[in-house]
């Protein structure tokens, strides 16, 4: 049976200070974080993380590693995750170019087990996605090259590193170029189906 994706729904849950706004998914443990950008003709200025409007919607949350790479047009990395006790929260946003962002809910038992939110990000409205623990994330570059950013809650773990093939049919992901376009790693190209993929367990503490 093919699984059906999400796609990022547009509806504001709370706007903070009139710096951020906070919009909720399909899938309510991922958030979109849309800052406030103040600009003129000298350039622009935002605020890129507010740790008060972030835990008020995602919960208590340490960031620990700072990570950054550089694509180019057609590049697909992911889908990765870390498994237990290494296990790794996101906050990802777009510095240069534009994406297609992919979290996809690995937690067996959750309601969206499967399901996966799709959102394109760029460097434009440089809005931030918020990717927890138990999902699977990856992004494809849309643009001529993407510089892609992230935030995580626990460090690089090798021995843990874990993900899902990225072209799985079970999933249905949209990724909207055609497969021979598309560049993956060796290693990203040896990831198994989501049904041979590690699991997490969905806790009643995860439910949103």
């Amino acid at each position: 049976m093919t699984r059906k994706g999400f796609l990022c729904l547009s509806f504001i849950v709370s706007t903070d200070f009139s710096l951020m706004n906070v919009v909720e998914t399909a899938i309510p443990d991922v958030l979109l974080f849309e800052p406030k950008v103040f600009g003129d003709e000298r350039g622009y200025f935002l605020e890129t993380y507010r740790q008060d409007i972030f835990e008020k919607h995602a919960g208590k949350v340490t960031f620990v590693q700072d990570n950054e790479s550089k694509s180019s047009c057609g590049v697909l990395r992911g889908l990765h995750f870390q498994k237990p006790p290494f296990t790794q929260s996101k906050l990802v946003r777009v510095v240069a170019g534009r994406v297609l962002d992919v979290a996809l809910d690995m937690r067996s038992g959750s309601p969206w087990f499967g399901r996966h939110v799709a959102v394109e990000l760029d460097a434009e409205k440089k809005q931030m996605l918020w990717v927890p623990k138990g999902f699977a994330h990856g992004f494809l570059v849309l643009s001529a090259s993407a510089v892609f950013a992230y935030k995580c809650d626990n460090y690089y773990a090798p021995d843990h590193d874990a993900g899902v093939i990225w072209n799985d049919p079970a999933l249905g992901i949209a990724w909207g170029v055609p497969e021979n376009d598309i560049c993956v790693s060796a290693k990203d190209a040896a990831l198994p189906a989501f049904e041979d993929a590690y699991h997490f367990a969905f806790e009643e503490h995860d439910q949103p």
